[in-house]
């Protein structure tokens, strides 16, 4: 029996999981605090995560019919994330374990996302391609063994992430935040083809698994821009449908060349914006004509949770590996490199 403990942003989740079942799955989300901001503010969301610790932690332990002394191990995100927000899961978790006398695991928040497609599908194929598309992260992986091997990086975002760059837009749009849904949720009135806006890093000489989303955004600004300028209504659902088409056809289009120069018969899509239902869509069609199986989490499992960091410590229990020391602390910045992220407390230099 695993528990999950996740707070690197927005969410507070506890999740619950043995031999790769979920038993629980509870989410508290602070979103509205932000949302008259534009964006997470970081100290609203570590106070957020304070209180909302303990009644999430209950709650999954009430749904799975169990008290903290069955539990086998606790693992929770130590990175990347927001620095406060991590502290506070960690320091929830760190308690836990050493209350109920059972080892701690570290884990990192993306490998979370990959795990988190397990719960609904079972064992990943050896191996397979995995794109991450969130707020913070679009990647594309090469992963044989989630928890056993080095996770290997194919091309990952140089600037803006794919949903960084629909919260930007949909902020120039008048939409509200998170951009992601509300650009999905305007696309559907839209015309995905009344905008020719680019498909950056696809023509031939480019890196063919690196992504860019940054000029897409200011070429979204720039068409309201010219709209306002000429005194004319800005036409937000074509936008967004254009824009979103623009998203999804970067994404899925180096997803399937990535899977057909490795020779991988599984695509697993994971992150907030797998949840898209275009990139869903288009993935779904393009995976079907290349003869690739598509995998993708049910949307509860996209967005951040403690289940997926629950799936990812039962398998590190499963695999034997040693759990975190005592001493393990955050890496808000940390690169995804393996599934166990167990960094160590700085300890401060002595003054001469």
């Amino acid at each position: 029996m695993v528990l999950g403990i996740e707070s690197s942003c927005d969410e507070t989740g506890a999740g619950i999981v043995q031999d790769g079942r979920l038993l629980a799955h509870v989410v508290a989300s602070s979103m509205d605090e932000h949302a008259r901001f534009g964006g997470v503010v970081p100290e609203i969301a570590a106070r957020a995560h304070l209180q909302a610790f303990n009644p999430v932690v209950r709650e999954a332990l009430d749904r799975a019919g169990l008290r903290p002394g069955q539990l086998d191990a606790v693992a929770v995100t130590t990175g990347p994330g927001l620095s406060g927000a991590l502290q506070v899961g960690l320091a929830g978790a760190k308690t836990l374990a050493y209350a109920a006398g059972v080892p701690l695991y570290g884990v990192h928040h993306l490998a979370g996302h990959v795990a988190a497609d397990t719960l609904a599908h079972g064992p990943l194929p050896r191996p397979s391609v995995v794109l991450i598309v969130s707020g913070g992260h679009t990647s594309l992986l090469l992963v044989h063994d989630l928890v056993r091997e080095p996770i290997l990086h194919l091309g990952d975002t140089l600037d803006d992430a794919a949903g960084e760059c629909f919260d930007k837009v949909a902020r120039i749009l008048g939409l509200p935040y998170p951009g992601g849904p509300a650009i999905d949720r305007a696309a559907r009135d839209g015309d995905p083809r009344a905008v020719a806006f680019p498909r950056p890093l696809t023509r031939p000489g480019d890196d063919p698994y690196a992504f860019s989303f940054s000029g897409l955004k200011t070429a979204a600004a720039r068409w309201v821009e010219d709209h306002r300028a000429r005194g004319a209504q800005v036409p937000v659902a074509d936008g967004a449908a254009a824009l979103q088409e623009a998203v999804a056809d970067v994404l899925t289009r180096k997803a399937l060349a990535a899977c057909a120069a490795h020779g991988v018969r599984t695509l697993v899509v994971v992150g907030g914006v797998a949840a898209n239902s275009r990139v869903r869509a288009l993935a779904e069609r393009r995976c079907a004509s290349a003869g690739v199986e598509l995998r993708v989490p049910p949307m509860t499992l996209c967005t951040d949770n403690g289940a997926m960091i629950a799936a990812v410590g039962d398998l590190l229990v499963r695999s034997g590996a040693d759990p975190a020391p005592l001493d393990v602390s955050i890496d808000p910045s940390a690169p995804l490199e393996y599934a166990a992220l167990t960094p160590l407390a700085r300890t401060p230099a002595r003054a001469a």
